[in-house]
């Protein structure tokens, strides 16, 4: 019942990251730019100070250098094969970003958060299906906030929006509940998982956030939410 309760929160993260999104009317170059950084800055702490240490504590560096580049990789070879336009501030202002790369890089690098999620609740260390489940949930917010907002500001209609980022949450749900299922032989899986999230992550913040919160000469002041977003995840991390 615990494992079934803390798999069905972790996953939940995502839905209700989305809604602070679905309040956002009318959005500002200014906002947008801010709400991405700040978003950014999250991702990065979560990353940083619950995912990487995760990884490092249940297994080693090769491990952790290993996950994380697949993750890259992965993303990588998402936006290099997926149809999709980059936005050119300048050159091109009307010009919109197809949203299928974002939504196919969450739910895909949902797979193994969630598989890691479900294998360490089977696994026979107590502590350990809590503290995985904890650190993909905290990284859930921000990911759900993200693809909601990245969604609405492209046009996609508010409840089309919330659905696609739940859709990407229901993922992690399913194989969660897979990971349910396999034994401990399978316990060598939860850090890579924890390490491709990480991976993932810091891909979208480099490739995605931080160039497109810096596209419209908002620099500053997104800097700012950068650094908030950052120390608003190591404050909640550290309380917790």
């Amino acid at each position: 019942m615990e494992a079934h309760l803390g798999i069905f929160i972790s996953a939940l993260c995502t839905a209700l990251g989305a809604l602070p999104a679905l309040l956002l009317n009318n959005v500002s170059h200014r906002l947008k730019d801010n709400l991405l950084a700040y978003s950014a800055g999250i991702m990065v702490a979560a990353s940083t100070y619950a995912l990487i240490p995760s990884t490092l504590k249940l297994s080693n560096m090769f491990v952790l250098t290993v996950g994380i580049l697949l993750g890259t990789l992965t993303l990588t070879l998402l936006e290099t094969y997926l149809p999709h336009v980059e936005l050119e501030h300048a050159n091109h202002p009307g010009q919109q970003a197809n949203p299928l790369l974002l939504i196919a890089a969450m739910a895909i690098h949902n797979i193994p958060e969630g598989i890691s999620v479900g294998v360490s609740y089977a696994s026979h260390y107590e502590e350990l299906g809590s503290l995985v489940s904890f650190s993909i949930g905290l990284q859930n917010f921000p990911e759900g906030f993200l693809v909601c907002l990245f969604l609405i500001t492209n046009r996609v209609s508010k409840l089309r929006a919330f659905l696609y980022t739940a859709f990407t949450g229901a993922i992690e749900f399913v194989s969660s509940l897979i990971g349910l299922q396999l034994t401990d032989q399978f316990l060598g899986v939860v850090p890579y998982g924890l390490a491709f999230a990480a991976g993932s992550m810091l891909f979208v913040v480099y490739k995605e956030l931080i160039p497109e919160s810096h596209g419209d000469g908002n620099e500053k002041s997104a800097t700012f939410s950068f650094v908030i977003g950052l120390l608003t995840m190591i404050i909640i991390t550290d309380m917790s």
